[in-house]
């Protein structure tokens, strides 16, 4: 979800590689030897940036839910300070937000699916604290677009959106999407579409 455009830090070159590698072959079917490898140091070179794989695991899970919650946080501001923008705008900027985080970090979305457990039991706990401060502000915007819509039932749908946006690593045959634009405007639509069938 990132836009800055500067080079990429080392440190942020290795947790990249470690999400594709832990994303394709499973979080113990990976070495620290073959990360390093990915990114052109040794293995035990690693250990200069991160004590070992729990840590980069953990920087990886910890790190998107703060950056989804961060990066919502600065939608709604925004959308604040420009005053009198309509609940259904600041909805679309929190998908568009999404949307970019399903499509440009889905090895990001398999490690959580697979791997949460995995983490020490602070780090879970933190994970799951940013996830639900994340879904309450989307919630609130729905129920400012369906103020008729009950918050179990919007929150169902937040979370039923979630279901639908986060699905695109399973969307991987040659040919089964559009372009990155297509993909993304045809998400968008469905999840448009949950939340209007929702607060219908």
């Amino acid at each position: 979800m990132a836009t800055r455009t500067d080079a990429p830090t080392r440190r942020e070159q290795i947790l990249k590689e470690a999400a594709r590698l832990f994303a394709e072959r499973g979080f113990h079917g990976v070495g620290v030897d073959e990360i390093g490898a990915a990114v052109g140091i040794s293995g035990p070179g690693l250990y200069r940036h991160f004590a070992g794989k729990d840590a980069m695991l953990a920087e990886l899970l910890v790190g998107i839910s703060e950056s989804l919650l961060t990066g919502a946080k600065r939608r709604l501001a925004e959308a604040n300070g420009a005053g009198g923008v309509a609940p259904g705008a600041v909805l679309d900027s929190l998908i568009e937000g999404h949307i970019d985080f399903a499509l440009d970090d889905r090895p990001l979305i398999t490690l959580h699916d697979r791997e949460l457990d995995r983490l020490r039991d602070a780090d879970r706990k933190l994970v799951r604290q940013l996830q639900r401060q994340y879904v309450e502000l989307w919630v609130a915007v729905v129920r400012r677009l369906y103020p008729d819509l009950t918050e179990p039932a919007a929150r169902s749908a937040v979370h039923s959106v979630f279901g639908l946006l986060n699905s695109t690593p399973h969307l991987t045959r040659p040919g089964s999407l559009p372009d990155r634009a297509g993909t993304a405007e045809l998400l968008h639509r469905m999840a448009r579409g949950a939340f209007a069938a929702a607060g219908a």
